[in-house]
């Protein structure tokens, strides 16, 4: 199966549709195909599935895993007209993380689920990595997963986080 979901903004989705929307690239591979969409009307989140050969095989027992749409606004104005693949990566969503192969790297350490559950930022030696919500039972898996990479939790008088050396 090689599929994956992404989340739209409906905002977007619509002034794409009206043909207002900004110019953008994506890191979407360009032999995307769309499958299916939904509108989930409490979150107001566009969900589409989309299916690439560049996909990694997962098997059919496991969830849809999420594929994060990162883009950047395009110079290329009126001379590309709006296709399907970028209709499918167009997200207000802006990264949560940087853009830096140390960021990365210890990114790649958390499951997807937890993923969303983290923000990741660079601080001189250090990645960051702050709970973006009140963390429960997740807190001791997150921990144990910072702890193997080297890290530590740092508690803070207002926010808490954990920091990783960079390697």
């Amino acid at each position: 199966m090689k599929m994956r979901m992404i989340k739209l903004n409906p905002d977007f989705l619509i002034q794409t549709l009206q043909g207002k929307a900004e110019p953008f690239t994506s890191n979407l591979p360009s032999d995307v195909e769309l499958l299916d969409i939904k509108y989930d009307l409490f979150s107001t989140q566009v969900f589409a599935i989309i299916r690439s050969d560049s996909f990694e095989d997962v098997a059919e027992s496991y969830p849809i895993p999420e594929f994060k749409v990162i883009y950047t606004k395009s110079s290329k104005a009126e001379s590309q007209p709006a296709t399907s693949t970028k209709l499918e990566s167009a997200s207000k969503e802006k990264p949560r993380i940087q853009t830096s192969k140390d960021v990365r790297g210890v990114e790649d350490e958390f499951s997807a689920e937890q993923r969303e559950l983290l923000s990741f930022t660079v601080d001189g030696d250090y990645v960051v990595v702050k709970p973006i919500q009140y963390l429960e039972a997740e807190w001791n898996e997150i921990n144990t997963v910072v702890k193997s990479i080297g890290g530590r939790w740092v508690k803070g008088d207002i926010i808490s986080y954990w920091e990783i050396p960079i390697p």
